[in-house]
């Protein structure tokens, strides 16, 4: 595009110049400046729609919302530093992950710089007060995810997050159920768990802790609790981290892992009706309906009844007894659990390949070794990568269509979607487990349709360079 003072082949650069100038005064002027405690914060676009399926709220709507819970909202991310997740186009798009802080930005917005297990490192934003929050809505930031550390120490987190993810088919019924197990344990082990609806599907339950021990023995902690909830409720729970071995509600003990992140209280979700992550009282979740609570209710409930965790920093807690019940696993033969993909392989792990993909063995264990239990291999299939979850669920259905066959079979947890992290975005992929289907009907692995995965090439680039990320 031509700069202003330059002439274009037709004579008509000046002119389109002039027109470029009274487009951006028009967007300047249907801009909405708000003065928040003596803060001015620009809400750009005010009108756009965010939510229009069923719920319809424009960006100014989201952020008179945020406004409205800011006391409850900033109780959990106030100087922590935070991922900004944006939705730039709506609620109804794809968001795009935006570790470092937006430049240029206001000078009253503190920022921290944090190192990655990649080896990199980013100056994140700090949100403090009700003006921040704002700001960081205006960006398109629907949802708040926040690092588990505060600003002033951040290799050590104050906050143990338990987060139930229930697979396919699960009853919400049973996520309540996995809940109260999880309370049941917190509060054996001397802690006092915060539970909130996940504003999906899930619950989480966080506790607060003494910032003492580091993101890795945090997680341990996290592994253990998650293992126990298991033994006690082996029907309902499981702390398998490949899909194909779980059953009912998974304890995500990686979400303890250093660099992720969960959305926090208050937060919107991408969901047609605009529902939050609401946070509860332990009487509220045997009878709660995460659908009760949405951006049109949750003001209501904030007003008249306060924040069900103002009480929350007042309650940390120490991991002693959680780390004893780790060190029981250890000592039974029970070693580490996979991480994430992007961590550094650790000692004691167990093997980092989903059983579909593990190779058998040729030999028996390496001497010294510790005996491994053989894992049943599970027939996967993938039928679709796509950055459109839409698009890849269309592909997911002309696969059935192919072959009916074998998706008569097929049980609903047989169906794997994935939400993938890229660097900086999300993609799904999904697989079909053809455990239910006879041999003889199951389809073999076709290429994928849609098979877009847009980390392929970055991921060929990274072995040819011969570089992995580390933690």
């Amino acid at each position: 595009m031509p700069s202003d003072d330059e002439a274009t082949a037709d004579g008509r650069g000046p002119e389109r110049a002039r027109a470029r100038k009274v487009k951006a005064k028009a967007a300047d002027e249907a801009a909405e400046i708000l003065n928040i405690d003596g803060r001015e914060v620009r809400v750009t676009h005010p009108t756009k729609l965010y939510f229009s399926r069923q719920a319809r709220l424009t960006k100014l709507d989201l952020v008179r919302y945020y406004l409205a819970v800011a006391p409850g909202a900033l109780q959990g991310i106030r100087d922590r530093p935070i991922v900004l997740k944006r939705f730039v186009n709506g609620a109804e798009a794809e968001p795009f992950y935006q570790k470092r802080a937006p430049d240029p930005r206001p000078d009253w917005l503190r920022t921290v710089t944090l190192s990655f297990p990649s080896g990199r490192v980013a100056e994140e934003v700090v949100v403090d007060d009700a003006a921040g929050l704002a700001w960081i809505v205006n960006l398109g930031c629907i949802e708040l995810h926040p690092h588990p550390v505060r600003a002033g120490d951040l290799d050590h987190p104050d906050e143990l997050r338990v987060d139930l993810d229930p697979g396919p088919g699960v009853a919400w019924g049973d996520v309540r159920k996995v809940a109260l197990e999880v309370n049941a344990l917190l509060g054996e082990m001397g802690l006092r768990g915060w539970p909130k609806t996940s504003g999906s599907r899930g619950i989480h339950v966080n506790v607060r802790i003494a910032p003492r021990w580091t993101f890795t023995e945090v997680r341990r902690a996290a592994l253990a609790l998650s293992r126990e909830i298991e033994r006690r409720a082996p029907a309902l729970a499981t702390s398998k981290w490949w899909k194909e071995e779980r059953h009912g509600v998974f304890l995500d003990y990686n979400q303890n892992a250093k660099d992720r992140t969960t959305s926090s209280a208050y937060s919107v979700r991408p969901l047609p009706d605009a529902r939050v992550s609401a946070p509860l009282t332990w009487d509220e979740v045997p009878d709660c309906e995460p659908g009760d609570f949405t951006v049109a209710t949750m003001p209501e409930r904030f007003a008249s009844r306060g924040d069900p965790h103002a009480g929350m920093d007042a309650e940390v807690g120490l991991l002693d007894g959680l780390l004893e019940l780790a060190a029981r696993d250890e000592a039974s033969g029970l070693g580490d659990a996979p991480w994430p993909p992007h961590f550094r392989k650790v000692e004691g792990e167990a093997p980092r390949v989903a059983p579909s993909r593990a190779r058998r063995s040729a030999g028996g264990a390496e001497a010294g070794s510790r005996p491994r239990t053989a894992r049943a291999r599970m027939p996967l299939v993938v039928v679709a990568n796509s950055p459109d979850k839409a698009a890849a669920l269309e592909g997911l259905e002309r696969w059935k269509a192919r072959h009916p066959e074998a998706a008569a079979h097929l049980a609903v947890d047989d169906v794997l979607v994935d939400s993938m992290r890229g660097r900086s975005s999300t993609w799904t992929r999904v697989r079909v487990n053809l455990r239910h289907v006879p041999e003889a009907q199951r389809p073999p692995q076709e290429t994928p349709e849609p098979d877009d995965d847009p980390t392929r090439e970055w991921r060929a680039h990274a072995r040819a360079e011969g570089w992995t990320r580390r933690r």
